[in-house]
């Protein structure tokens, strides 16, 4: 079970659940940037400690310039998500911002199909406009 992506998709959607929980409590009396800046501390000491206890070290040197190059831009964006993201916790519900949040669901499909040549069939576009108009209802209505 732990070498499907299903079962790591799921569970990544369950932590993201509870970051959206423990995020609103958290912000409440505190600036959301700084906030933000908590959580990346705390992110940066588990993972070097699972990089550390797993063995899964690498040399820089070994990684490509392409590679520094595209996760770096991916740890910009995830800055800014996050930045934004505690910002809309601290001002509006996490039951309204959370599905606003998820439609980066829509705009992955959308930039895969765009930049990365995937396709998706009449059934994924219609998942796509469903998750698109299930967020929209949540966070508007």
């Amino acid at each position: 079970m732990t070498q499907s992506w299903q079962f790591w998709a799921l569970l990544s959607a369950a932590f993201a659940a509870l970051t959206a929980i423990f995020a609103k409590v958290g912000v409440a009396n505190v600036n959301s940037d700084f906030a933000t800046l908590i959580r990346t501390g705390v992110i940066l000491v588990v993972v070097v400690g699972i990089v550390a206890a797993t063995g899964q070290w690498q040399r820089p040197t070994e990684i490509s310039g392409r590679t520094w190059l595209f996760l770096g831009l991916s740890g910009l964006a995830t800055g800014a998500s996050w930045l934004a993201y505690f910002r809309a916790l601290k001002l509006g519900d996490a039951a309204r911002v959370a599905p606003i949040d998820k439609l980066s669901i829509v705009l992955v499909a959308l930039f895969g199909v765009l930049f990365l040549g995937e396709k998706l069939n009449l059934m994924n576009w219609l998942g796509v406009g469903l998750i698109a108009a299930g967020a929209l209802l949540l966070a508007v209505f």
